[in-house]
């Protein structure tokens, strides 16, 4: 669904009862998209939103993939060699 600010503000109430259901709504400044209502997903058992352990829970379901994963020893190379360079 796609609304202009004017109806946003007068249905606001309606539009976050829809996103709620899991409409995409979108809110448009003279026609051209500016925002996205979504739902905040309800707390589960890793905690509170930006808990540590809800965001390790995150990490953990979308590990980075192979070719970007780096040990601590060669960042800590690469951080160096970046240092070295500014000499």
């Amino acid at each position: 669904m796609k609304v202009n600010v004017l109806e946003a503000k007068n249905r606001l109430s309606e539009l976050i009862r829809s996103a709620q259901a899991g409409e995409d709504v979108i809110i448009a400044n003279r026609g051209e998209p500016v925002a996205r209502l979504i739902p905040i997903p309800k707390e589960d058992s890793a905690g509170p939103l930006g808990s540590p352990a809800r965001i390790l829970a995150w990490k953990k379901r979308n590990p980075l993939p192979e070719s970007s994963r780096r040990s601590a020893e060669e960042i800590d190379a690469d951080i160096q060699a970046e240092r070295d360079a500014w000499d």
